[in-house]
């Protein structure tokens, strides 16, 4: 069965079951400083997890798309990808254990047709220091449904616990957390490697387990140090499609699925070269690749900041490795193709920017493939001046050039340079704190559009709000949002436009924000359907919506100034912007990338 089949039947399934259906929401979460992307398929639910109600209801299900790149450099094996569609259904304050668990299991027995034999749960094990006890509700369930006890394992809060801080102990006050059942997938084709322990079990990482679906009961809040029970407690459901799949064809190789393979056999007959000798290369480009074109389509653009950071080492990676394949020249617009028709019959919106993704990474493309040859030189004047290459070194050409680090190695091969023998640990240590510095969201990141609520940074968001129609204004409707980076001291705005801005009509803009701010307009919103606000309020290239969105206005509603899909949070007249005498400045225009233009801008 195809992932694109099990997609649907899941969704079909839980429609069945009164569950209303959402659309995935962005991989680059909007409004939202925490964090860079979209990691896990509860994510953007979060705020409705936590009580807030929900427009579409109490039963929600969805599939969305995931990115995780602290899992780039384990790209390779069989089973590791950094992008991931997780399919799940929510409960919020409706059902519980009983019906999750019951359901999962009829879709994956009747619907998926998985052979009982073959899978195994996990409950949770309990905490008796917190007073939190074991979770033998779920495993009653999962008898009664047929489960055998053997096949039934308890873990501690490491391996089947939830709460958005980790463990019970590390929760914060009034947040809620709870135990996870998690189903799982034996590949009894896969032989136990003893070097991850005597005994294989489901959470061993020798690969004969693959975790296929987690129910998350939230189930606690903590208040006062102590654990006491949520009046109404939530379900929050994630399994992964690609796993399902694999599970579903009982072949533990991720990259054969049929949402996969279709890119890894037009990378063998781009580079004549078969998957089996080649696997790790062919898995990096797939994923890769896939991975950059929907953080693309969600409005990424390749630079050396944060999200725009991830998206162009994404694609120097792929190039890199196509570089062991012997494909030199036009990767992207060979393979990116493959993957958008491949999502485009439930994703249009990949379809829909395909060649706009092309355009983009081909440049990205050959201007890495000149830095590969920079790199090169590089590595030369480094050699005629040190008599031995450090990690030190090679981190310096894979960071700074873009370097790959085997041919840093074999160029020092080449070259006659010998190589420190402590080079590798030395470089895993550097590329660890880049990592970690990835994957820090600190103000001033491109995180989301905003680097936190406070005044300043709510007035420079709204005055972004007036220049954007500013934009349309003198430049023409044309003009898309591509990006937006708001801290306390500047507003950065990227947007479609062929064209350097002029100066001249960088003045109208500024005068007529200006003028829209002495004006002292008021700002509100107000929730419409989606359908009806795309009609006529501006939104960001790459953003998805429900059936409803909140929309705020500038000016009088009946004739407003401007009109934009927006989560807030916003002035709520704009004469507060000009407190103390400030007036909107844009201090400087450049390209961002081909056919977009970044403005930076302040209040001075």
């Amino acid at each position: 069965m195809m992932a694109q089949e099990i997609r649907q039947k899941y969704l079909e399934y839980f429609k069945d079951k009164g569950h209303k259906v959402i659309p995935r929401a962005s991989l680059i979460p909007q409004d939202d400083p925490t964090t860079l992307f979209t990691g896990s398929g509860m994510q953007p639910l979060v705020p409705y997890l936590l009580g807030k109600s929900h427009p579409a209801g109490k039963r929600l299900v969805d599939s969305q798309t995931c990115f995780r790149a602290e899992d780039m450099d384990e790209v390779g094996d069989n089973r590791h990808t950094t992008f991931f569609e997780m399919l799940g259904n929510f409960s919020l304050g409706d059902y519980y254990k009983e019906e999750q668990l019951t359901w999962f299991w009829e879709f994956l027995i009747g619907e998926l047709k998985l052979p009982k034999e073959r899978l195994w749960v996990t409950c949770f094990e309990g905490d008796k220091k917190l007073g939190i006890p074991k979770d033998t509700e779920s495993a009653e369930i999962w008898k009664k449904l047929g489960v055998p006890e053997e096949r039934i394992a308890f873990y501690g809060a490491d391996k089947n616990w939830w709460s958005r801080e980790g463990e019970p102990s590390h929760m914060r006050e009034g947040e809620p957390g709870g135990p996870d059942s998690e189903v799982f997938y034996e590949f009894t084709s896969v032989e136990h490697d003893k070097k991850f322990g005597d005994k294989c079990h489901p959470n061993c990482d020798c690969g004969r387990f693959l975790e296929i679906g987690n129910s998350v009961f939230m189930t606690y809040r903590k208040v006062d140090g102590k654990f006491e029970h949520l009046p109404k407690p939530n379900v929050d459901f994630g399994g992964g499609l690609e796993r399902l799949e694999a599970a579903n064809s009982d072949n533990p190789d991720i990259f054969q699925i049929s949402l996969i393979k279709p890119i890894i056999e037009g990378l063998e007959k781009l580079s004549g070269k078969d998957y089996e000798q080649h696997q790790t290369s062919m898995r990096v480009i797939a994923d890769h690749l896939r991975a950059a074109t929907f953080l693309a389509v969600d409005g990424a653009i390749p630079s050396n900041k944060a999200q725009g950071y991830v998206l162009r080492r994404l694609l120097r990676r792929s190039i890199r490795y196509a570089f062991e394949l012997g494909i030199e020249q036009q990767l992207c617009e060979q393979v990116v193709p493959i993957i958008t028709e491949l999502y485009a019959p439930d994703f249009p919106e990949v379809a829909k920017q395909k060649s706009d993704i092309v355009a983009i990474f081909a440049k990205e493309e050959k201007i890495f493939r000149q830095t590969l040859r920079s790199g090169v030189r590089e590595f030369t004047k480094l050699a005629e001046q040190a008599k031995q290459v450090t990690g030190g070194d090679v981190f310096k050409l894979y960071d700074t050039y873009g370097f790959p680090v085997e041919l840093s190695l074999e160029e020092a091969y080449l070259q006659k340079v010998d190589v420190d023998g402590d080079w590798q640990k030395q470089f895993d240590k550097l590329m660890a704190e880049q990592r970690q510095r990835s994957q820090t969201a600190s103000v001033g990141m491109f995180k989301g559009g905003l680097a936190d609520h406070s005044e300043a940074v709510v007035k420079l968001h709204t005055t972004t709000h007036l220049m954007y129609r500013a934009l349309k204004n003198v430049l023409g409707d044309h003009v898309v949002q591509r990006g937006s980076n708001i801290t306390a001291e500047r507003t950065r705005f990227d947007f479609s436009h062929p064209e350097k801005v002029t100066a001249e009509q960088i003045k109208q803009v500024e005068d007529i924000v200006n003028q829209k701010i002495a004006e002292d307009l008021p700002v509100s919103w107000k929730e419409e359907s989606t359908k009806q606000a795309l009609k006529t309020a501006s939104g960001a290239f790459g953003d998805k919506y429900g059936d409803k969105v909140k929309v705020y206005t500038v000016g009088d509603p009946k004739k407003p100034f401007s009109r934009e899909i927006c989560g807030g949070p916003h002035v709520e007249h704009t004469g507060v912007i000009a407190a103390g005498g400030k007036k909107f400045k844009i201090v400087k225009e450049e390209a961002s990338s081909a056919g977009v233009r970044r403005i930076k801008a302040v209040l001075q």
